[in-house]
């Protein structure tokens, strides 16, 4: 099968070269100036060299699409798939936060757009060389998977079995989706703000962590108020898996705000901020955290109606 890979960041290039190693047709669709620079030119992986296809124009649309782009680049993304997409793709979206799928399944009514997220990866990007410890696992799958694996998620699982990457098709992903926007929110942010590694939050009790944990909680409350499920358990796996992490790596959005890159805030706290208004939930760590990262990145503060 071909896959399309938008987004050749940490993300997209570790599991993209699970894929391409695998000797699976992986291109990398990007836009014609990005693919000048790229064509012929090595990925390095944990210091291992891979030269990704470069997408040529095609009338055969890709049977599955990996979209693996920050939220601000979403929109460039969809046009850049626009030709590719029929009505037997499959679109797995690795962005963050809780709404990449609606966005794209109203892009792409046509194809299948399955939920998905990864966790426990650590990878960091400098330039074209991406290092990680752990590329943790991709859950995926319909909003519901009970009985019988649904066509496209099986494509999905197939395609995963043969690139060697680890995956889990949750009963319920909805719920999945927002565990991992409780990840996010929390320790995405505090990161961000304190320019630190994953060991900063990894101590028990430390201030960076409890200050984490405090915006999760605020994730927990909107989220039952929207109807998710979300509990102190779900907080409690989340910790588990900060354990494992590589203490000296960083998240995305503290690489963002290290390299003076716009950050992904309004999709995180201010995503549950927003919620928090409309349901009437306090969220003051949030609040808070929105205004310092907005500040940062030199824009105006944030207005909740």
């Amino acid at each position: 099968m071909r896959v399309d890979l938008v987004g050749l960041g940490a993300v997209g290039a570790g599991y993209g070269s699970r894929l391409l190693a695998a000797g699976i047709d992986v291109q990398v669709v990007v836009d014609p100036q990005r693919a000048e620079r790229y064509r012929g030119q090595s990925t390095v992986v944990n210091d291992i060299p891979y030269v990704f296809p470069i997408a040529e124009p095609s009338d055969e649309p890709a049977a599955v699409a990996i979209v693996a782009v920050k939220s601000p680049a979403l929109a460039e993304a969809i046009e850049l798939l626009r030709p590719r997409v029929g009505a037997d793709t499959v679109i797995l979206s690795l962005l963050n936060g809780i709404d990449s799928e609606v966005t794209l399944s109203q892009a792409f009514p046509q194809a299948t757009v399955l939920l998905a997220l990864t966790v426990g990866i650590d990878a960091v990007r400098h330039d074209r060389q991406v290092g990680y410890t752990s590329l943790g696992r991709v859950l995926f799958g319909e909003a519901t998977n009970t009985g019988l694996r649904s066509a496209a998620v099986q494509r999905v699982a197939a395609l995963f079995d043969a690139g060697g990457i680890v995956y889990d098709v949750p009963a319920d992903m909805r719920q999945q989706l927002w565990w991992k926007f409780l990840i996010n929110v929390g320790v995405n942010q505090v990161s961000a703000i304190l320019g630190a590694p994953y060991a900063t939050f990894q101590t028990d009790g430390s201030p960076a962590r409890e200050a984490m944990i405090a915006a999760q909680r605020e994730v927990i409350a909107v989220a039952n108020a929207e109807g998710v499920a979300l509990g102190e358990r779900d907080l409690d796996a989340w910790l588990s898996v900060l354990a494992g992490l590589g203490p000296d790596n960083y998240t995305s959005m503290a690489q963002d705000a290290l390299a003076g890159r716009p950050t992904e805030v309004d999709i995180f706290g201010g995503r549950v901020s927003a919620l928090g208004r409309q349901h009437g939930v306090p969220t003051p760590v949030n609040d808070l955290l929105v205004q310092l990262l907005r500040a940062a990145n030199g824009l105006p503060p944030r207005q909740y109606s």
